[in-house]
């Protein structure tokens, strides 16, 4: 398969991650529900309701449950780097979402370098967020990635 495909497909991914991590905070709904939910009708469905390339399934249901599954040290690495006093609860639920499935992934996946994360995340940021939220996310993500993987800043 080419990489420009498997790339596509590995950005489908992270993109129906975030998408799952913002439904089961507006619903309520576990993350299996939420999974379960966008592998039957969503994964490949970009923010305009497009057809992407196939999400890889495998790549976004461990995205998930990363999250879940390392959700209190996420949430930790994020409110490090806010402002001082600053509440997760603060932030837009997009730009939430964004930055739990990006720290998420390099907690939990550290054969991908904390560059190409970064890259993927942020590019999803400016799909959805404004120039100011999305260069605010890949201020914070830059922030995380460097706290937790400090061998990998040169």
């Amino acid at each position: 398969m080419p990489f420009a495909i498997i790339r596509a497909r590995r950005a489908g991914a992270r993109l129906a991650a975030v998408q799952a991590l913002y439904q089961m905070e507006q619903t309520g709904q576990s993350a299996k529900a939420a999974i379960r939910d966008l592998m039957d009708d969503r994964l490949g469905v970009g923010p305009d309701e497009q057809p992407v390339e196939e999400a890889d399934s495998d790549l976004f249901k461990a995205i998930v449950l990363a999250m879940v599954e390392h959700q209190s040290q996420v949430d930790k690495a994020i409110l490090s780097r806010l402002s001082k006093g600053w509440k997760l609860s603060r932030l837009d639920s997009i730009s939430r979402a964004i930055l739990r499935a990006g720290v998420a992934e390099m907690v939990a996946h550290t054969n991908l370098s904390r560059r190409i994360l970064l890259d993927e995340y942020v590019s999803l940021a400016h799909g959805f967020l404004d120039v100011t939220e999305a260069n605010f996310v890949n201020a914070v993500l830059d922030n995380i990635s460097k706290d937790l993987r400090p061998e990998e800043v040169a």
